[in-house]
């Protein structure tokens, strides 16, 4: 079973996006070294604990400094872009880096509305999300002599698309187009069972796929001991929870009582969203990520994991390989 990082290239308080950058590279090194087989960053704008907003930017950044890991997206929030710019950073990409680009795409803004007005773009540019995705396809396909708009760099480059969801629309399109699909159980896990259901039941071969090839996101912190895991993954409710309330800032550090810092309600509703979530010591994740695998029979994992210190965060996705390894 193949398994990969995602990363959003947090920021921590007391530190800074150049920080953040070292520190991605850093983790995609150790990553590669672990034999991950994908290194996925995400858009998201407006966030200040977030450093990858310009996301084919800083999967250039990661891939000049790797040899043969994938580099990619998971994902680029389309309605946020042209098709064709996409097509044409990606084509740009992977005519530097070769076929180790990945392109996941997804539906949301990754912001609010304001972000929205912000990039010039609108709640509108939603509906147009399958058409927007048909039009990318084709602008990475095969040469197409008399087409009206070609994407160069682009044209031919053939790089992978996946469709990225967390809820059955994603899931409808994706098993339409015959495209890879990769579901954000690390935040949004509530549609997860129906989603795959309709995936594999609905799925279409085609020219981008002839068998449905799923994803599913764990949330993964390793420790010596399920109560330093615990407290390492404080850092990470905390900000999400900040994040569910509108305050949404720098990665906090991690704390030894979260019920103190989150009120009951918040707290009950961040442990939901991140109940897909293998976190303790190696003997414990093991086993959660025996269950999770079993339960949902994933042919790729994609790990997750916001921790304060960037050398622990490291050393935890270093021993979530080494698991993860064993199971396959």
């Amino acid at each position: 079973m193949d398994f990969s990082i995602l990363d959003l290239a947090p920021v921590a308080e007391g530190s800074d996006v150049r920080a953040a950058f070292r520190n991605s590279v850093r983790l995609a090194q150790a990553a590669e070294e672990a034999g991950c087989k994908r290194f996925w960053l995400a858009e998201h704008h407006n966030m200040p604990g977030i450093a990858s907003a310009a996301t084919s930017v800083l999967i250039g950044h990661v891939a000049g400094q790797t040899q043969h890991m994938r580099i990619g997206a998971g994902g680029i929030m389309l309605p946020n872009h042209a098709p064709l710019a996409i097509a044409e950073q990606f084509g740009t990409l992977a005519a530097l880096y070769g076929p180790r680009i990945d392109l996941g795409l997804g539906r949301a803004p990754g912001g609010d509305g304001a972000v929205m007005q912000a990039l010039r773009r609108g709640m509108s540019r939603n509906d147009d999300f399958p058409n927007d995705v048909v039009e990318l396809l084709g602008y990475l396909g095969p040469e197409r002599p008399g087409a009206d708009v070609n994407a160069w760099p682009g044209q031919g480059s053939e790089v992978p698309v996946w469709v990225l969801g967390s809820s059955l629309y994603g899931a409808s399109l994706a098993a339409a187009l015959g495209l890879p699909y990769a579901f954000a159980s690390h935040f949004a896990p509530g549609d997860l069972e129906q989603a795959l259901a309709l995936y594999r039941a609905r799925f279409q071969p085609t020219q981008w796929g002839e068998a449905p090839h799923f994803m599913l996101a764990v949330n993964v912190i390793v420790a010596d001991t399920d109560d330093e895991a615990r407290f390492l993954q404080s850092s990470q409710k905390l900000s999400f929870a900040r994040l569910r309330t509108g305050q949404p800032g720098l990665l906090p550090p991690p704390v030894a009582d979260i019920s103190a810092e989150v009120p009951a309600p918040v707290l009950r509703n961040v442990d939901a969203a991140l109940s897909v979530s293998a976190v303790g010591s190696p003997a414990t994740v093991e086993t959660r990520l025996h269950e999770l695998i079993a339960a949902h029979r994933p042919d790729e994992v994609i790990l997750v994991g916001n921790i304060f210190d960037a050398d622990l965060r490291i050393r935890s996705f270093q021993r979530a390989a080494e698991i993860m390894r064993g199971i396959a």
